[in-house]
């Protein structure tokens, strides 16, 4: 077994000369019967606005902290060992700048090592210790936590969760060992691989409770106090501690390897098998139902090294940049004080779109929103389901009774469009077209203040048109939201030439008061997301029409890590509207985007791909078969997967060039955000370059250097048409 006190840890100390450090501050607090706790408190010296970090510096630091505690308890100084950190904040685990640095797989493997040896030095104190988890604890951050021997939680903690299977990387600093062997191998699943591919959903402090990563949890007014108090009273003897999702030896035998196996065709279903780091995830979770801790821990060093060094985690971190940075300093966006307040919100329209986005609102903006339709029944019915999806809130512990009863007192409906009169804020979410659109806004306009804003949720059309008919176009802006709502984290704010930036600046704040990321696009054909996704289904649809099978098709695709085939995506956002995005591109460009009579008659039939009882793919539906039977000129996968490539890469540049967007970071951004594309392909455009598209096409690239991660160029004569 490795000797982690035996290491060099030099070449990790050489990458950091300019780290943040986190320090490691110890005081003593007295307690009952004259004994005494050492309360380690994490603290980079910034505000809550910079996270605790943890690189090399910080760990060498908490090592050393640790051997002087052991020092300390072995005298009968100090009787227990508690950790905690700055205000809100535990620890938001490793600094990634500083992992995208590392060289070499030796100096990767350091880093896990480093920190197994700096964490797990909390288990060989001689006396109890404790991690008081009072705020945001990532990664790391919970690893701090899971290497401690109890643990107590703040109620009010925003964030707990492993995320880094979503970064391309695995928990290597105890979780894959430590976290199932603590809360059962079904909910250690949840927490390292399911959570992380939903968008990096994370935990609440009450949720860290139920599933037994903490122990106890408190009120978060007297949380130190009274975490210092059961600390007390566990050394003390008078508290003891159960813990009923501590797997048993039946969960061992039966269970375990069960649940690994569903989870492993979970993932080859929903993700394919591109991305490395959940199938390492997965396999360490697996062999942590047997052996020591120290095999545990040596199997994190050797997997967390493997995939450092890999390409995966550049493009991983390439794409973790552009989320955590470019997003949150949007191009283009206009000085936050030009913003108007929004102080009521209308919405027209009271179908689940529309619901949705009336949900959004209350529930982030906390002001009166009133829904309207063409019918009092059909305004019921959306109230209806507002308050229903509130209930929901409310029965899963995410809202209390009081904020429930009170967001639903803000919702309201009406048929009477006189009742948006004090709104500031006007978003409509009806159907997909052009005159229904127009129509709404000329009407609305005639009863809401010249200083309102308006807002279109269209996902094709021009925002500008749309606003034709309007006194004040300036007003108007896209605010295109992808569904579902709650979940995905990207609105496209569509700037018109008429757009002013009174009405941009407040665009910009209301989507990050909504907790969304918001990138600011041009008024062009399906703005970036969709304008992407229909030349991907432009060309699946014409290699179909002309004789290609849909499986063939989607092999063409799998290269690309997009998480479902073009065929799942067709019926997941509905064939008509399938039908009708490509109508809408074909339309605006005529020599690039195909238009497909099939898949008006697949949308007719209303029907692609056979399912069974439970949902799950089957294959393809016999009539949808024969509806796009007699094509005469199918392509091979390989043909294809360069024409997906090429075509991309030509449209890619053409949007740039027309600045859709302002770089080629955005294009990236809005696919990973609005589309599930993964963080380990790093973004579409640096795939394009490592496969050699962006040369083939315009003789160039879209990132000098490229980019390191998966793809590589195929070996097949280019077919044009």
């Amino acid at each position: 077994m490795t000797n982690y006190d035996s290491l060099d840890f030099s070449p990790l100390l050489e990458l950091s000369a300019d780290e943040v450090v986190t320090h490691s501050l110890v005081r003593d607090i007295p307690l009952s019967g004259g004994r005494v706790l050492a309360l380690v408190t994490l603290d980079n010296g910034r505000d809550h606005t910079r996270p605790n970090t943890l690189g090399a510096v910080s760990l060498m630091e908490f090592a050393t902290t640790m051997d002087a505690l052991t020092a300390r308890a072995s005298r009968g100084e100090i009787h227990g060992v508690a950790v905690t950190g700055k205000p809100f904040i535990l620890a938001a685990g490793a600094d990634l700048s500083k992992v995208a640095e590392i060289p070499s797989r030796e100096v990767g493997k350091l880093l896990s090592q480093l920190g197994h040896h700096a964490f797990g030095k909390q288990a060989t104190l001689g006396v109890p210790s404790f991690v008081f988890i009072n705020g945001l604890a990532l990664g790391g951050g919970l690893e701090v936590g899971l290497n401690a021997q109890y643990r107590t939680v703040d109620a009010t903690v925003p964030a707990i969760a492993l995320p880094e299977v979503f970064l391309g990387l695995i928990p290597g600093w105890g979780g894959s060992y430590l976290l199932p062997n603590l809360i059962g191998i079904e909910n250690a699943l949840k927490v390292i691989i399911e959570n992380p591919l939903k968008n990096n959903r994370t935990l609440k402090g009450a949720d860290a409770l139920s599933l037994g990563i903490a122990d106890v949890m408190f009120a978060s007014a007297r949380f130190l106090e009274q975490s210092i108090e059961w600390a007390d009273g566990v050394i003390a003897g008078t508290i003891t501690v159960s813990r009923p999702n501590e797997p048993g030896k039946i969960e061992r035998l039966v269970k375990w390897d069960v649940a690994v196996g569903i989870a492993r065709k979970m993932l080859e279903g929903r993700i394919g098998t591109v991305a490395r780091s959940p199938y390492v995830a997965l396999e360490l979770l697996r062999a942590a139902k047997s052996g020591t801790k120290a095999e545990g821990f040596e199997r994190e060093d050797d997997a967390l090294a493997e995939l450092i060094s890999g390409d995966q985690l550049q493009a991983s971190i390439y794409a973790f940049n552009l989320v955590q940075k470019r997003a949150k300093r949007p191009a283009g966006a206009p000085d936050k004080k030009l913003a108007r307040p929004i102080t009521k919100v209308g919405v027209i329209g009271a179908g689940l779109m529309a619901s949705q986005f009336a949900l959004l609102f209350v529930r982030r903006l906390q002001v009166p929103v009133v829904i309207t339709d063409l019918d009092q029944a059909r305004v019921d019915k959306g109230v209806a389901y507002i308050h229903s999806e509130i209930a929901a809130l409310e029965a899963k512990g995410r809202m209390s009774a009081d904020e429930g009863n009170r967001l639903r007192h803000l919702v309201t409906g009406t048929t009477n469009k006189a009742d948006f009169a004090d709104a500031d804020w006007v978003i409509e979410a009806v159907f997909e077209e052009l005159s229904v659109k127009q129509d709404v806004f000329a009407e609305i306009e005639k009863h809401i203040s010249p200083e309102a804003i308006l807002a279109t949720n269209t996902s094709s059309l021009s925002v500008e048109q749309i606003g034709a008919k309007l006194l004040n176009p300036e007003r108007l802006v896209g605010f295109h939201f992808f569904n579902p709502v709650a979940v995905m984290p990207l609105i496209e704010v569509v700037n018109t030439p008429q757009t002013n930036e009174v009405t941009l600046s407040t665009a910009m704040v209301i989507a990050g008061k909504l907790r969304k990321n918001a990138v600011i696009t041009t008024d062009t054909p399906g703005f970036v997301v969709n304008r992407i996704l229909a030349k991907v289904l432009g060309e699946a649809m014409h290699a179909v029409d002309t004789g290609t099978p849909f499986d063939t098709v989607s092999a063409a695709i799998a290269p690309f890590g997009l998480p479902m085939t073009p065929f799942e995506l067709l019926e997941l956002v509905g064939l008509k509207v399938g039908a009708h995005v490509l109508d809408t591109h074909h339309a605006a460009f005529p020599d690039r985007f195909f238009e497909s009579t099939n898949l008006h008659r697949l949308a007719e039939h209303g029907t692609l791909l056979e399912r069974d009882a439970k949902g799950k793919i089957k294959g393809y539906d016999k009539v949808a078969l024969k509806i796009v039977a007699g094509g005469t000129a199918p392509m091979t996968a390989e043909e294809l997967q360069l024409r997906f490539e090429n075509g991309l890469a030509d449209e890619i540049k053409r949007m740039l060039d027309d600045d859709v967007v302002h770089a080629a970071e955005d294009i990236d951004l809005c696919m990973i955000l609005g589309a599930g594309y993964p963080f380990q392909m790093g973004g579409v455009t640096p795939y394009l370059d490592r496969v050699g598209a962006s040369e083939r096409v315009f003789g160039g690239s879209f990132h000098t250097p490229k980019i390191r991660g998966v793809g590589s160029a195929v070996a097949v004569t280019v077919v044009t048409d």
